[in-house]
């Protein structure tokens, strides 16, 4: 998807991401309703109750695929692909303030490593772009902040959809249906809907098959998620989505010929792998987690015998 949008933004001469987002937003509605429709997934009826929940997290959305676009479009898939690893600082930090919750010194390590990868990066970038730089910041911010609200909001679903909680195709179909409006409204607020359907680019059928592909690629990603949590563990998950993260940054670099050095090279295989090692050192937390609550349980146990 990130390669998609790159190609999308960056190959063509159109000015308009919000355009191009509301096409995404839109496609993924009407192929998730044909999928139902046709049998392939059940999607329950819209719940004006969870679209009132849905709405504040759905604004965070928006601003996460929107500054999404924009980092893309200023920055190499590289450089982006590492800066995202700093999400996990502030990620890690609202779960601190807001769910009380402690990491352990492999996990602050793995973090010191991304931070620095970050920093290097940045001061050996050859194609350094401070707009970009701050557009993904801003990302960084929207998608610790999308996480962090989500689970405050799916926690409260259930009271509202009969004791039931939303799978992942419903919470696609209401970030989207949602986002829509949104989208459209940014795109018309600067101009660039008019700009969009005169531009002759759209009559390039290279242009038409990357829009559209974009849009099946976000569609297929809710597939693809869902079969994968089915058959794995969301520790296994978090890690191959880690893992996926070194390709991207490598097809990035050579597809889109983007300038770089020795130095920048090292600095995001740096941050790259340690993307992997917080993965793997919050996985090691976490059963080590579990493993003293069950000893708790126990001795609790024993102490009531």
């Amino acid at each position: 998807m990130v390669l998609t949008n790159k190609c999308v933004l960056s190959s063509f001469d159109v000015d308009a991401p919000n355009t191009i987002l509301l096409f995404q937003t839109v496609a993924c509605v009407a192929l998730v309703t044909a999928s139902h429709h046709t049998g392939l997934i059940h999607l329950e009826r819209l719940n004006r109750d969870i679209v009132r929940l849905w709405w504040p997290v759905n604004v965070i959305f928006v601003g996460m695929i929107w500054s999404s676009f924009y980092s893309l479009k200023n920055l190499g898939v590289a450089m982006v692909t590492v800066l995202k690893n700093l999400t996990n600082i502030l990620t890690i930090t609202g779960d601190i303030y807001l769910y009380g919750k402690s990491y352990s010194v492999g996990v602050w390590l793995a973090l010191a490593l991304i931070t620095l990868s970050a920093v290097c990066g940045a001061a050996t970038d050859l194609a350094f772009n401070p707009v970009g730089y701050g557009w993904q910041f801003l990302n960084c911010c929207f998608t610790a902040g999308y996480s962090l609200f989500l689970r405050g909001v799916m926690d409260k679903i259930p009271a509202v959809n009969g004791g039931k909680k939303l799978d992942e195709f419903g919470m696609v179909y209401y970030n989207n249906l949602l986002a829509s409006p949104l989208v459209a409204a940014i795109a018309l607020q600067q101009g660039e809907l008019p700009r969009f359907f005169s531009s002759p680019t759209l009559h390039d059928p290279k242009f038409l098959l990357a829009l559209f592909g974009s849009g099946l690629m976000g569609f297929m990603i809710s597939f693809a998620s869902l079969w994968f949590l089915a058959e794995t563990t969301a520790g296994t998950y978090s890690l191959v989505g880690s893992l996926n993260k070194i390709p991207v940054a490598i097809i990035g670099l050579v597809a889109f010929n983007t300038p770089t050095n020795p130095k920048n090279v090292g600095s995001i295989l740096i941050g790259l792998l340690a993307g992997v090692a917080f993965v793997r050192a919050k996985q090691t937390s976490a059963k080590k987690g579990g493993r003293a609550r069950a000893e708790a349980g126990k001795g609790a146990a024993g102490a009531k015998v």
